[in-house]
């Protein structure tokens, strides 16, 4: 397997179903991409409407808040580019406008390199296999291939919208069972705690979310070979050739 260096990407898009999905996944490689210059832009499926412990607000306060709170911890990590879909949380299915809507997004952008999650059931953990994050794993990866490369494909996004075909070099996946490859991320762990803890609605109770989370990236680092005391974000990388 050959991973593309990052002195050959120019774009990111990062395609998750959730605010704060990509910052338990992959905030720490996003803080390393945008440290090297590298844009870095979000797709978020959903707003989360149906998410938080505290209830006090309703769904439509819920939506506004998991926003802002999105747009807080992109910024810790260097991103300032960020597209929400408006889907309804909990609910997201696997469907052909699912697949227009992200491929738009995929030719608007014109990323190298597009990361979401996986499309498979993890047996070993069920949190990263929510029915959203499976849908939007899957509706991504029908979007890079074909439709966003196929200017036969949804041609109204080119006939009406003027959007030329766009080839993505590499797909990353996170939260599955195959990972491939390491991103080490020890210089940059505290800035993907600060971009969770920006999720005040989701992650304030959460006492121990510093451990849990190095716990876990300390564990992908000695997967990965790395020293002791190394923290590390795993990937499946799937080439588009």
């Amino acid at each position: 397997m050959t991973v593309l260096d990052d002195t050959d990407i120019g774009r990111v898009l990062v395609v998750t179903a959730h605010p704060d999905d990509v910052d338990f996944a992959a905030a720490g490689t996003v803080a390393r991409l945008t440290d090297k210059g590298i844009e870095v832009v979000y797709c978020i499926v959903t707003d989360g409407d149906a998410g938080g412990f505290d209830r006090e607000l309703d769904h439509g306060g819920m939506a506004a808040l998991r926003r802002a709170e999105q747009t807080e911890a992109a910024r810790r990590v260097g991103v300032k580019d960020l597209r929400f879909l408006g889907y309804r949380d909990g609910t997201v299915e696997q469907t052909l406008g699912l697949r227009r809507d992200i491929a738009r997004v995929i030719r608007q952008v014109r990323p190298d390199r597009v990361v979401t999650s996986t499309p498979e059931r993890n047996y070993a953990r069920l949190g990263p296999s929510h029915p959203d994050h499976r849908a939007v794993g899957g509706a991504t990866l029908d979007a890079v291939y074909p439709d966003a490369r196929n200017p036969y494909a949804f041609p109204e996004l080119l006939a009406e919208e003027g959007l030329e075909a766009w080839t993505v070099r590499e797909v990353w996946l996170s939260g599955g069972q195959a990972n491939n490859h390491y991103v080490d991320v020890t210089t940059v762990v505290d800035r993907k705690i600060a971009a969770l803890r920006a999720h005040v609605s989701q992650t304030s109770h959460m006492e121990t979310l510093e451990q849990f989370v190095k716990a876990f990236l300390a564990a992908n680092a000695q997967t990965a070979g790395l020293p002791e005391g190394s923290y590390a974000e795993g990937f499946q990388v799937v080439p588009t050739a």
